[in-house]
């Protein structure tokens, strides 16, 4: 029931702290599996509190309520939800601020969300008056709205941009003094704290933080700045959402990564040298009271952790000296578990085995004669899961579990190799990595400028065309360009479109490659990667019910197809496939990437919420506007995966009529 900055006053002015940031899974087993994993990162690592995001036009409201209850009711731990004001009902806003204060949250972080777009996003049937764009238009709307209503109840946080606000239509005019006059009105209407978007480039926060402290209204003088941070997970990740974000990073960083971005792991490494760099230059910095850090974790343990001790935030538990000299003789950029860290008999993991939401361990213990041997539970048993018999929240367990140590450890690493969509969807990362729910990533000017008006199917054929040949940088369903290996199959897919098949997804086939390859290789060196080939694509209805036979006909297929009225259809409903593995010296075989039914229902309906997003730039009546919707309400979207993965041309074959 605590407000966050009641929490920081009750600190040493010189004192540090920090945040994290999680989003709600898209699964029912990732939500799970993130339960599990809050549970060990509250204990081990002590945040002052944790942030919950909200998806835009209130698109994960249901499941964002529900995690945020998970974190302030359960788990006990201070929470902020976050809240967006824009493009959605009305009486939406007031059930969440309602729902949030009779789950004793007390804290708000006031978004605007997306530009409002009333015409577009209004229902079918539904009043003006419930359209939430009539009052708020601004997150400065949100602020009042939330004091008038509730007065000093909730600590309400705003957002702030050290780089500047970007529209995508405009990023030449990023510039944080645009943004201030916004900033200083959004502070004097009553937010109580304030958070950055992330950042990687140190000095403009400096010169950021510095205008504001100095600024004449004297609205920044005292109040809470905390500087959000992304702990760099992946090369791609890291890419990916710098473009996005426009969030610039310096040449100095870039070339560091640039050095390692064929290794995961060291990718990683440095990676965390870079964000502790960054929070201890910040920690010299002159502050009015406790200095914060918000982290962005992206719903993983293992980077952030590894910060969190290097940068010696997590408060000092009450543990014995052992435990506290192990760690401090860790170097800052050792990955390897300190001495004295919780250490338990190797168990290799079944964590794609089921659908259960439960990750399993093998243990030494044998199936009992009596049971049926397919339910035989191999779950570890008590004495061998892995639980510290002393306190949980030591640093040297923190590095520990972090570092995949144990059982613990094991479930906090296990999905370390996130892979976008096609994770794992047991992961508590598995997904669109920023959780804030479908979207096109652009604005709708940026939206006219890639794909302009589309009067015809064929029109829709030649953007997929151009997006294969590298002519055109996005689609709806895809922000980026091909990947490397994605263009070394770049014939396959220029024909399938050729024939109507608009593909959004696919890999080739892979034997064994090394880890270190520049094009297919991915995880620490020394190793081996392997793929089977898969594409997904959207198909019209009528040639879909020619294709199907031809799919169930072949012993190397297995296919999920689902079309916009939620129509399903698989080979085996309950097949789990790893199509993307690697071995590497000393550790266990790695799968990052999954194709299950339960993901591929998941991605369905963000894919169908994308046709319209896509369908809305345009207005209602519009010929373009009936064309996308046309084609979102008769395609089907299929996913055909191939199991030979040492005859890889068979999947292009089949689907192609050349055999």
């Amino acid at each position: 029931m605590e407000r966050i900055t009641d929490k920081i006053k009750a600190l040493p002015e010189d004192a540090n702290f920090f945040s994290l940031e999680f989003f709600p899974p898209k699964t029912q087993m990732g939500f799970a599996n993130l339960q599990s994993r809050l549970e060990r990162m509250s204990q081990a690592l002590r945040p002052l509190f944790v942030t919950v995001t909200w998806g835009a036009g209130g698109s994960t409201a249901a499941k964002s309520l529900e995690l945020a209850e998970i974190c302030q009711r359960q788990l006990g731990l201070t929470t902020c939800l976050h809240l967006t004001c824009t493009n959605m009902s009305r009486s939406l806003i007031d059930d969440a601020l309602e729902e949030a204060k009779v789950l004793g949250i007390r804290n708000i972080l006031a978004l605007r969300g997306d530009a409002p777009r009333s015409e577009e996003y209004r229902e079918e049937g539904q009043p003006p008056e419930e359209d939430s764009n009539k009052d708020f238009t601004w997150a400065i709307d949100l602020v009042r709205y939330i004091r008038k209503q509730y007065g000093d109840y909730f600590c309400i946080g705003v957002a702030a941009y050290p780089e500047g606000h970007s529209d995508e239509s405009h990023p030449e005019v990023q510039d944080p003094k645009i943004d201030l006059p916004y900033l200083v009105e959004k502070t004097a209407a009553g937010a109580d704290f304030i958070m950055t978007q992330l950042f990687f480039d140190v000095e403009a926060y400096d010169e950021f933080e510095k205008m504001l402290r100095s600024h004449e209204s004297g609205v920044f003088k005292t109040i809470p700045i905390i500087p959000g941070l992304l702990p760099i997970q992946s090369y791609n990740i890291l890419r990916r959402v710098t473009k996005l974000s426009h969030a610039k990073i310096p040449p100095d960083i870039l070339s560091r990564l640039d050095q390692v971005k064929t290794d995961d792991e060291k990718v990683k490494q440095v990676g965390i040298k870079v964000l502790g760099d960054i929070v201890e230059h910040i920690k010299k910095r002159p502050n009015p009271g406790p200095r914060g850090f918000h982290f962005y974790t992206l719903n993983l343990e293992k980077a952030v952790s590894h910060i969190l001790e290097d940068c010696k935030l997590i408060p000092d538990p009450n543990v014995d000296s052992d435990s506290e000299s192990a760690i401090e003789t860790t170097p800052a950029i050792n990955l390897t578990a300190p001495d004295g860290a919780l250490r338990v008999k190797s168990r290799s993991r079944l964590s794609s085995i089921n659908s259960g939401p439960h990750n399993r361990f093998i243990t030494s213990a044998r199936p009992s004669q009596n049971s049926n041997p397919s339910q035989a539970d191999y779950s570890a048993h008590e004495s061998e899961a892995g639980v510290p018999r002393g306190p949980i929240n030591t640093r040297a367990n923190t590095l520990a579990i972090s570092e995949g140590e144990g059982a613990l450890g094991r479930e906090a690493t296990w999905d370390d190799f996130p892979n976008g969509r096609w994770g794992d969807a047991r992961s508590p990362a598995f997904g669109e990595i920023d959780g804030y729910g479908p979207t096109l990533h652009v604005s709708t000017g940026q939206a006219l400028k890639l794909w302009g008006t589309p009067l015809s199917k064929s029109d829709i054929s030649l953007l997929f065309r151009k997006h294969i040949e590298g002519t055109l940088p996005a689609l709806p369903w895809s922000e980026q360009g091909l990947s490397p290996e994605t263009s070394t199959i770049a014939t396959h897919l220029l024909a399938l479109n050729d024939k109507g098949w608009w593909t959004v997804a696919s890999q080739p086939a892979v034997n064994g490659v090394p880890s270190t390859d520049p094009v297919f290789g991915w995880g620490p060196p020394n190793g081996f990667v392997f793929q089977k080939p898969f594409v997904e694509f959207f198909i019209p209805s009528s040639d879909w019910a020619t294709l199907l036979p031809r799919l169930q006909s072949h012993e190397q297929i297995t296919y999920f197809a689902s079309n916009a009225k939620g129509e399903f259809r698989a080979s085996n409903e309950h097949a789990v496939n790893p199509v993307t593995w690697g071995t590497f010296k000393g550790k266990e075989i790695v799968t990052p990437t999954i194709i299950e039914a339960v993901s591929f229902r998941s991605w369905c309906e963000e894919a169908w919420s994308i046709w319209r997003e896509w369908r809305r730039i345009y207005p209602i009546r519009s010929k373009s506007s009936q064309v996308v919707r046309e084609c979102g309400e008769d395609v089907w979207l299929v996913n055909v995966i191939w199991g030979d993965f040492l005859e890889g041309d068979g999947l292009w074959e089949v689907l192609l009529g050349e055999e």
